[in-house]
């Protein structure tokens, strides 16, 4: 087969979205080397990083990079042409991995990636721009994609709600897999928590936004402080996102922001130090289509208290303890108990090496080649205009 795959969102600042298709397609390339594989640096006009059409990020005889714009504008003009078909070489499989879809692919087998509609059930969590773009995307892709992956059952059953005309035997689950190919490693310390020791911090992971939860967390972070906790630091190790320009406010308002540490956006080698030294992994997230944070501390033993909404439940198992993420007393009784009990520590910590296991990158990459036999062998689905 040849195959066209979105590496959009896989450049130096990837995240969800961006590690998904990293891990896919490094994984099909040592699996199945047989087949032929395009790789696009840019795919429609929403996302665009300019660094990518720099890059030969994945390596291969098989492989080849295209098209490569070095401006939005440039991207748009492309990719909202009527003969992108013939202009990417008329492949087998053309996949979607950043929210964009096309609408012209008259013979191409279109997979649509589709990870989560949090902006659907609050808009508040993201902006307007953000908000129609993603919609538009995925409302296409229910009208257009020949097949959609979900990267996990929460997400999968949400599409199939809103968009009821999809059929539902075209629809697949993937699960995502952790960043991480070994376990053992030790990585390397931040020197924004220089002088913390190993195993007397909170964490939280993920980009400071409304949907994942910190105005809560810091709340619950208090109200342990106050119950008598010990006083760990929380460290909240991520970029900034948007909506959260009163955070820091909110911090100083709750007579905490000398016991929070931001690190900001933190590499790969940070990260792994973070989640195999915290004392636990909080992840009180409102709504997510996988959770990564908590797969990928897992992967490293670290103990979680994490939400049980959506996709959760199916990455953490039995093995954290899962909280309503709008309880924030709940989570501060959950703080202050483990913090007290260092035996139900060490246990959520065994139990969380065991779940991280069940995720295998060469098996999610695995079932994704299948689904591309699949869609190759079939006919194109028929389409709604």
């Amino acid at each position: 087969m040849h195959i066209g795959f979105d590496i959009s969102q896989t450049g130096s600042g990837k995240a969800g979205c961006g590690f998904f298709a990293h891990a896919m397609i490094r994984s099909m390339l040592e699996l199945a080397p047989e087949h032929h594989y395009s790789l696009f640096p840019s795919f429609g006009y929403y996302w665009f990083d300019a660094a990518m059409s720099a890059t030969n990020p994945y390596p291969g005889q098989s492989v080849d990079y295209g098209p490569r714009h070095t401006t939005l504008n440039e991207a748009r003009q492309f990719w909202t042409g009527s003969d992108i078909e013939q202009s990417l070489g008329n492949l087998d499989i053309v996949h979607a991995n950043n929210f964009w879809c096309p609408l012209q692919l008259a013979k191409s087998r279109l997979v649509y990636t589709f990870y989560d509609m949090g902006f659907v059930v609050e808009p508040s969590w993201t902006t307007e721009t953000n908000r129609l773009n993603c919609f538009e995307g995925v409302y296409r892709s229910s009208i257009k994609a020949d097949w959609v992956v979900a990267i996990s059952e929460a997400s999968k059953n949400h599409y199939l709600r809103i968009f009821p005309h999809f059929p539902a035997d075209r629809i697949r689950v993937v699960y995502p897999c952790s960043r991480f190919d070994n376990a053992e490693s030790t990585g390397l310390r931040p020197k924004a928590i220089c002088d913390i020791s190993a195993g007397s911090y909170w964490l939280n992971v993920g980009t400071i936004e409304p949907r994942k939860n910190q105005y809560l967390l810091a709340n619950s972070y208090a109200r342990y402080l106050q119950k008598g906790g010990s006083p760990m630091p929380l460290v909240l190790a991520g970029g900034n996102g948007w909506l959260m320009d009163g955070f820091q406010k909110h911090l100083s308002e709750l007579g905490v922001v000398d016991h929070i540490i931001m690190t900001g956006y933190v590499s790969d080698e940070e990260l792994i130090w973070l989640y195999r030294n915290c004392y636990a992994n909080l992840y009180p997230t409102l709504f997510e289509g996988f959770g990564l944070p908590v797969l990928e501390g897992m992967q490293f033993g670290a103990p979680t208290i994490a939400s049980q909404s959506t996709s959760i439940p199916e990455v953490a198992g039995d093995a954290a303890l899962l909280l309503d993420p709008e309880d924030g007393d709940a989570w501060a009784e959950a703080m202050f108990n483990l913090s007290h009990n260092p035996e139900i520590r060490t246990q959520l910590s065994a139990t969380a090496l065991e779940q991280a296991e069940k995720f295998s990158r060469k098996h999610g990459a695995a079932s994704l080649l299948q689904l591309y036999e699949e869609a190759f062998a079939s006919p194109k689905r028929k389409t709604r205009e």
